[in-house]
């Protein structure tokens, strides 16, 4: 009997020691190294792991778990992408972090996890690269990123478009539903992106559901999946996460169509604008300065960022217009007493209240939160308080800069686009002293600071131009508010009622 007992006790003896085997492994993994920095805090593994069982928008998360060691110590240990990293919002470990590239270089998924399903996607690209292949891939695209738009027609007709379309979503709803407006958003980012980035008109407003749009939609659940986001190491392993080989499907379909829909699009006459991105990266790839690689890399980069930045603070901009009705009235105001319905780009550069919306939009809701791809090139210390070994990934969070009260005053959580200025070149010098001081780091700072960011103010200031003077909106009542639990920052499944003005 002693003997039959013992025997069939051996399976779960086996099986809770591979339990015990497997919960070693796991902390041996998981466990804050020893050369990490001493002098900050280390935030609970658990925190990244929340949206695994929890739905939180990253604002409570932060409030609850990040501001405070944050605004203490200026910087915390953090579980991200698979390792610990340092995350830092003090503005002088920022202004260090960013002044000395050599020290603090940037490296985004190419370098850190190479293997993962967003590698495949990104890429070695003109964001995340460094050193001489940085200034490569900026001597290509810079002129095509940064060329000054003067006709602003091709931006008005697309925000018409989409004007156009919430409206008809709206009278098919009825008067007591909201539009769900982040499809439609999608669409007219998407289209914008391609007629001033990629040299093609995609339609993508006019005609929904086209393939390369409805990608967009599956890559971004794709990549931030909490489980893979958090542990890409299991991205090695796509014939065991039967979805992860799915993935990096997805990815390659996305590249190859997108190269195969700009090299097919019909030739254009040069307009008074020059050449734009997909040109520049054309003829370096014909001239044999980059290779196939790099150009789908850095085409994909483009498109992805020259629409989602935008897609979301526009989304955004729904939701603080729609809850602040004196905004928005202020706003509309500035924007009817110019007596246009054609605005030039001159004029909506000359519109002080519409530039110091964006802003204020930008800083209370940065799309790009939070961001850690640099790693240390030698041992570091940042601000001279912490010390970093070699080899250690650091980054920022955009969101605890912006709402720290300690750097912008007592209404830091406030939305007052006032703080900024009065008329256009007040609001100019202050945004530029803000990103100096690394105050303000919605475009990133210094060397880095984003290529495209003309385009996208000007992009914002256009449609709400077009907005503003036709329609007016309010949240829906039945909405309840909670924002992106990680990646982009943004309103989640938010619903406008749209009213149209009488003109």
């Amino acid at each position: 009997m002693y003997q039959w007992i013992l025997g069939h006790i051996t399976w779960p003896r086996g099986i809770l020691g591979l339990i015990l085997v497997s919960l070693l492994a796991l902390y041996w993994f998981t466990r804050v190294p020893s050369s990490m920095p001493r002098n900050i805090p280390t935030v609970p593994i658990y925190i990244s792991l929340l949206g695994l069982w929890s739905d939180m928008g990253q604002d409570d998360i932060y409030d609850r778990w990040l501001r405070e060691p944050l605004e203490r110590y200026g910087a915390v240990k953090i579980w991200f992408a698979g390792r610990w990293n340092v995350l830092a919002t003090r503005p002088s470990f920022l202004v260090d972090m960013f002044r000395h590239e050599d020290v603090y270089a940037k490296a985004g998924s190419q370098k850190k996890i190479p293997w993962s399903v967003i590698a495949s996607l990104v890429g070695d690209n003109i964001i995340n690269s460094h050193g001489e292949t940085w200034r490569l891939y900026t001597s290509i695209m810079k002129p095509g990123l940064q060329r000054r738009i003067t006709d602003s027609r091709p931006l008005l007709e697309k925000s018409r478009k989409f004007v156009d379309i919430i409206l008809e979503e709206q009278q098919i709803l009825g008067p007591d539903r909201g539009v769900l407006v982040n499809p439609i958003i999608q669409r007219w980012a998407i289209s914008c992106m391609g007629i001033h980035f990629m040299d093609v008109d995609l339609e993508a407003i006019e005609r929904p559901g086209q393939r390369l749009e409805v990608l967009q939609t599956i890559i971004k659940m794709t990549l931030f999946h909490p489980l893979f986001f958090n542990f890409p190491q299991l991205d090695r392993y796509p014939y065991i996460f039967r979805q992860r080989k799915v993935a990096f499907g997805i990815m390659q379909e996305f590249g190859d169509l997108l190269c195969e829909t700009v090299k097919q699009r019909p030739s254009h006459d040069e307009t008074a604008d020059g050449d734009q991105v997909v040109d520049y990266l054309d003829r370096a790839l014909k001239e044999g300065r980059i290779t196939e690689e790099q150009y789908r890399a850095n085409l994909k980069v483009t498109f992805l960022t020259a629409h989602e930045n935008t897609q979301q603070l526009l989304n955004s901009t729904f939701w603080v217009l729609g809850q602040n009705q004196d905004i928005q009235q202020r706003l509309r105001a500035e924007i009817l007493a110019t007596g246009e319905e054609d605005p030039s780009t001159e004029l909506v550069h000359s519109l002080p209240y519409l530039f110091a919306v964006i802003l204020e939009l930008l800083r209370l809701y940065p799309p790009v939160s939070q961001l850690i791809n640099r790693v240390t090139t030698s041992v570091a210390v940042l601000g001279g308080k912490v010390a970093i070994p070699n080899r250690t990934w650091v980054g920022w969070n955009a969101f605890g800069v912006h709402t720290d009260l300690s750097v912008w005053g007592s209404d830091a959580r406030e939305f007052n686009p006032d703080r900024w200025g009065k008329d256009v070149k007040s609001i100019q010098n202050t945004l530029r002293s803000k990103t100096t001081q690394c105050h303000f780091i919605a475009f990133n700072a210094h060397s880095r600071k984003c290529l495209g960011q003309g385009f996208a103010v000007l992009q914002m200031k256009i449609l709400l131009f077009e907005m503003l003077r036709r329609i007016e909106w309010t949240v829906d009542p039945q909405y309840e508010f909670k924002l992106t639990s990680g990646g982009i920052m943004a309103p989640l499944g938010l619903r406008a009622v749209i009213n149209e003005r009488s003109r």
